[in-house]
């Protein structure tokens, strides 16, 4: 199962782990990015992150896809925010099942390092001086 979703609204970790649980897996791992409170040495305020959604979501997917046939993953599910977050919300959470925790936590590595490489989402870094905008994931 792929489970690929963008919210417009807050993040639950449980609902992404209980979209990944199932008793043919005997590892599970879980990643959260959360909005820091810095970013090079310049108090963040808040972000707000924009997705070009029909290209976001096909790019997730196949970092789903990819991450089933490497690791024989049972289950991947890849969330991600849009809109206005502030310092501590969630940003991304991605969620894998595998047979064995290894491949877990392998597949989540490259889950979480591709999309920031290739998932067409920007984000506004809002400071006390001003703001810029930069790919979320560069």
């Amino acid at each position: 199962m792929i489970d690929i979703q963008l919210f417009d609204t807050p993040l639950s970790a449980q609902n992404c782990l209980d979209q990944v649980a199932t008793p043919e897996a005997g590892g599970t791992t879980l990643f959260v990015g959360t909005v820091r409170n810095q970013t090079k040495g310049r108090a963040v305020l808040r972000l707000e992150f924009e997705a070009y959604r029909p290209m976001a979501l096909s790019e997730m997917q196949k970092i789903a896809t990819y991450v089933k046939e490497k690791w024989q993953a049972r289950h991947v599910s890849i969330h991600h925010r849009i809109g206005v977050l502030e310092i501590g919300e969630t940003a991304v959470l991605i969620a894998v099942s595998t047979p064995h925790r290894r491949a877990s936590f392998e597949a989540c590595q490259y889950a979480i390092d591709t999309l920031k490489e290739t998932v067409p989402i920007w984000k506004k870094e809002i400071f006390e001086d001003g703001e810029v905008w930069v790919a979320a994931h560069p």
